[in-house]
C-alpha cells in the first residue's frame, strides 16, 4: 500500500512539473548545456569538467588550423 502510495504521488508531482514546462514554454535544460549553442552558459565559475572541455575543444581547433 506504501508503494501505491508513494507511487502515486510521484506520479501527480511529474504532472505537475509536465503542465509547468507546457505552459511556460520552456525546455528543461541544465545550468551549462542543453542549449541552442556551446556558448550558452550561465556559470559564472565554469567547472573543471566543462573547462577540461573546452581546452580539448580548443585543442582540436588549433590542429586543425
Amino acid at each position: 500500500m506504501t508503494f501505491l502510495m508513494t507511487f502515486g504521488v510521484m506520479l501527480v508531482v511529474i504532472a505537475i512539473m509536465a503542465v509547468g514546462v507546457i505552459f511556460g514554454r520552456k525546455a528543461i535544460k541544465g545550468s551549462c548545456g542543453g542549449g541552442k549553442s556551446e556558448a550558452e552558459c550561465v556559470c559564472i565559475e565554469k567547472c573543471d569538467k566543462r573547462k577540461k572541455y573546452d581546452a580539448q575543444k580548443a585543442a582540436q581547433i588549433s590542429s586543425q588550423a
